[in-house]
């Protein structure tokens, strides 16, 4: 279990967090005493008594919080990383908020199986925009269809509920259709695409403001954000993206390589389950000393210049292992029914010394992954001491995609891929780090090391044809993202 003192030094925080964030992702003003007054530690929803009315009555109202809470969590980035003045002097507040939501949508997810079981409705995972809801549809005797969650047996038999079996199946309790379902349809896929478009209204403003100023400054000859392109080895000029921030420089060395396996994309939703890191020298020789053999999953992978490897799992809570998660499952080969903290698992967010570990190895030297963002998106409100590090400059991020989009001659655009196949396996095919035959593994370790592996293919072969960092446009210093540094 977790220190459960962090919780009221977090909540310690709200003055300092509501001075300088009045409002939330969505515009509406942050009630900060009822933020006081939820219960982080010991969980934001409740299961309530198995009526349909109660059911349906309880996951709308959870919807509400979940809604409440998220646009909070997803204003604190933004407001953290634009307090120059440094008034808000620490993270743990947003982490204890991402914390609680975990658990919240877990008991969501479980009302939405005892609505299963009960006959109330059916629920599908689906695409919608810019992520995946859950579409509630009336039960008419079919089997559910679910292909992203396990199933949860909450009849009270003994027994395991086979993931062949739905939740309908296994329920000796039989209610017919008696609620609505209009007003309990997840809504997250509408509120992210207002809160883009929003955005993207914001961004258009500024760049006509800063087109005008331009003109008035008669300075307008390089448009804002026109800078040169990086260069692709074929002739292909991908235009500049805010990802070319993340690009290593020409005096790029030692780096540790990071890829974590999660049950969802959401940090404020799902779990860390799988990390994995290992070192490489990208220029200068491999430190003496170090075992020279490791033995990843894959046989046919050789350690070469790699050392310092180190595989780590993480748990779910009960309530999330009962859920279970086929899709994950099926994609990393981690069922996590079998992962719960009833089964001696810790999880991630509650073990403060392996968190301490790795943000000690995450400010040792440049961290390289593969879409970057998404690594540091989970650090941010997983890894206690992560935001603040980050924002002193102490962390420096490589990240590995744009240098396939930027840079790697198979990196082409085409209708399938507009922007070229940037995958991590695609890139690593494309570099020799990856056999022809074999693909991702999606294991935390062995995604580390192909990454690192056709990271220095990529960069030998781009120094020899003096590409890349080596090119007009490149960038002396190890390069990457790092806050508080001129570039």
């Amino acid at each position: 279990m977790t220190d459960r003192a962090w919780f009221d030094a977090a909540k310690g925080d709200i003055p300092q967090w509501a001075a300088s964030m009045p409002k939330d992702a969505d515009g509406t003003t942050i009630d900060w005493d009822w933020v006081r007054s939820l219960d982080l530690a010991h969980g934001v929803g409740t299961i309530p008594e198995s009526t349909p009315q109660s059911i349906h009555d309880a996951l709308k109202a959870d919807y509400a919080t979940r809604e409440h809470l998220e646009s909070i969590i997803a204003q604190c980035n933004s407001t953290f990383m634009t307090d120059y003045d440094r008034f808000i002097g620490s993270y743990r507040l947003p982490r204890a908020l991402a914390y609680a939501n975990r658990r919240f949508n877990d008991n969501i997810n479980t009302l939405l199986h005892l609505g299963e079981q009960q006959h109330l409705w059916v629920v599908s995972r689906e695409r919608r925009g810019r992520t995946t809801v859950a579409v509630l549809r009336p039960y008419s005797g079919s089997r559910p269809s679910n292909d992203d969650q396990g199933m949860l047996n909450l009849s009270g038999e003994t027994g395991d509920a086979s993931a062949g079996n739905t939740a309908a199946e296994n329920s000796d309790v039989k209610f017919p259709t008696t609620v609505a379902l209009d007003d309990i349809q997840d809504r997250t896929a509408a509120i992210l695409d207002a809160r883009a478009e929003r955005r993207k209204a914001q961004r258009f403003q500024k760049r006509a403001g800063d087109a005008a100023m331009a003109r008035a400054n008669l300075s307008g000859a390089t448009s804002p954000g026109g800078a040169a392109s990086s260069g692709n080895a074929t002739g292909h000029h991908p235009k500049p993206d805010w990802r070319d921030a993340y690009l290593p420089g020409r005096d790029v060395d030692a780096v540790m390589g990071i890829d974590i396996e999660t049950t969802g994309i959401d940090p404020a939703r799902d779990y860390i389950i799988d990390v994995g890191f290992e070192f490489m020298n990208m220029a200068s020789p491999r430190p003496a000393g170090e075992p020279e053999t490791y033995a990843y999953e894959q046989g046919y992978y050789a350690a070469g210049d790699a050392y310092g490897q180190s595989r780590l799992a993480f748990g779910v809570p009960p309530e999330n292992a009962a859920l279970g998660n086929a899709l994950i499952a099926k994609l990393t080969g981690i069922d996590v029914r079998g992962r719960s903290s009833e089964a001696g698992y810790r999880l991630f967010d509650e073990w403060p010394q392996a968190q301490a570990g790795l943000l000690a190895r995450l400010t040792q030297q440049p961290y390289v992954a593969h879409n970057a963002t998404f690594e540091h998106s989970w650090f941010m409100l997983n890894v206690a001491g992560y935001a603040e590090s980050y924002r002193a400059g102490r962390i420096t991020i490589i990240d590995t995609l744009p240098m396939s989009r930027q840079w790697d001659p198979g990196a082409v655009p085409t209708n399938e891929h507009p922007y070229g196949d940037n995958t991590l396996d695609a890139y690593a095919k494309r570099q020799g780090a990856l056999d022809s035959a074999h693909n991702e593994r999606h294991l935390g370790l062995e995604d580390s090391h192909i990454m690192l592996v056709a990271m220095k293919h990529h960069l030998a072969a781009l120094k020899a044809q003096r590409k890349g960092p080596w090119g007009p446009a490149g960038r002396a210093g190890v390069g990457g993202k790092s806050c508080g540094r001129k570039r």
